[in-house]
């Protein structure tokens, strides 16, 4: 039974293992809240996972501890799991999807864990890990529906009311529901009219459908490219903690996940993976009641893979208005391009991309596409060049904001 107790106790244990993370004021990120993040993603392993797997092989038997632990991940729980293990002197085998980012799969080797690539999804991984288990006698150590690995992320919660006793909510991300049920627990428990808000990636809401219709379900599919929170089936024990202590569970798009990230590196110099982004993304997005409150965003890792960062950082300049494409029909004759070229210059934007293109076979043999790709200020600008366009006569075939 999970109780206030253990969590102190696991606060206790992780002192010389956990980082207590820095909590800062951000406030370029909001102007209707005054907003501090909780930065997990400066955690040892670059995730607050490490908190709740260190904990819970700390409490193993010796006898289990001889036989060593094993668990599936697809990378932020490894690392927790590696480095905890090879801390106490135990052995580990971790059981990773085979697309599982490389650097994710090399940290894990690095902190002393034994990768079984296991060809699949997570729940592949999790089926390869279950069948080890059986057969060595090894202990599972369960990435988030077990007592003790949620009294780990729990301190993540006293932390928050130490550093930020006054606080009005707190917003965590949420997969299988491991942190957000520490968490939770931990603040309910010490300030029951504290808000506790969790949010999942909308191609991912396991917990969001299974609180908002009071039942427990697994997803057909879960697809996200926060792969940290995308877990088809919520735990059974964290399910019914958040039934219990979370207040609401909103779903954030895959646009507004970019573009908090974004916003994270530009006004805050961190990097933090698309779970880490999402409680940022709720509150730039408004889909919270948090207005005039001071709010704490758990980001809750920072191991984003640099592969995808670049498409990252793209979707979230076009989703913030900072970056725009547009196809412009125009009849193709000298002069053209400079006209349109004039106008984006008045209207203060930059052209990065210019592509002619007169092949169309809908197009009059006279006529060609301008297609531009620019760089903007913001949602109001792309709308002044837009009527700038329009009022000189040009037609605009496309434009993606």
């Amino acid at each position: 039974m999970l109780t206030l107790d253990k969590i102190y106790h696991a606060a206790f244990v992780l002192k010389d293992v956990a980082r207590k993370t820095d909590l800062i004021e951000a406030p370029k990120l909001s102007k209707d809240c005054q907003l501090y993040l909780k930065t997990e993603n400066l955690q040892a392993t670059g995730s607050f996972k490490v908190r709740g797997a260190y904990y819970k092989i700390s409490q193993l038997s010796p006898e289990e501890s001889a036989k060593g632990v094993i668990a599936c991940s697809a990378g932020n729980h490894a690392q927790g799991v590696a480095l905890a293990a090879t801390r106490r002197g135990i052995k580990s085998i971790v059981c990773m999807p085979d697309g599982a980012p490389i650097m994710k799969v090399e940290n894990t080797k690095n902190l002393g864990a034994e990768v079984c690539l296991v060809p699949g999804t997570y729940d592949d991984a999790h089926d390869k890990a279950v069948e080890l288990q059986e057969e060595t006698g090894m202990t599972f150590i369960h990435p988030y529906d077990d007592e003790l690995v949620i009294a780990g992320q729990g301190t993540i919660g006293l932390e928050i009311l130490d550093q930020l006793p006054d606080l009005d909510a707190v917003i965590v991300p949420v997969g299988g529901g491991g942190l957000i049920s520490g968490v939770a627990f931990a603040i309910k428990s010490l300030r029951p009219e504290v808000k506790v808000y969790g949010v999942q990636a909308e191609g991912a809401p396991s917990m969001y459908r299974s609180l908002h219709e009071h039942k427990y379900q697994t997803l057909k599919a879960a697809s996200t490219f926060a792969d940290g929170i995308q877990v088809k089936t919520p735990g059974e024990l964290t399910y019914q903690i958040c039934e219990q202590y979370v207040d609401d569970i909103v779903t954030v798009t895959e646009d507004e996940t970019a573009a908090a990230i974004l916003s994270l590196m530009e006004n805050q110099k961190l990097v933090a993976e698309g779970a880490g982004a999402v409680p940022v993304a709720a509150a730039l997005f408004h889909k919270l009641p948090i207005e005039g409150k001071k709010v704490v965003c758990v980001v809750s890792g920072g191991n984003i893979d640099v592969n995808i960062l670049n498409r990252v950082i793209t979707r979230g300049l076009v989703m913030s208005g900072r970056k725009a494409n547009m196809t412009i029909a125009l009849e193709d004759k000298p002069g053209q391009l400079k006209k349109v070229a004039e106008i984006v210059s008045r209207c203060g934007s930059n052209v990065v991309s210019v592509q002619h293109d007169g092949s169309d076979p809908n197009m009059p043999i006279s006529s060609c596409f301008l297609k531009l790709t620019l760089e903007t200020r913001d949602a109001a600008q792309i709308e002044q060049i837009r009527t700038e366009l329009t009022k000189e006569g040009f037609q605009l075939v496309s434009e993606r904001v």
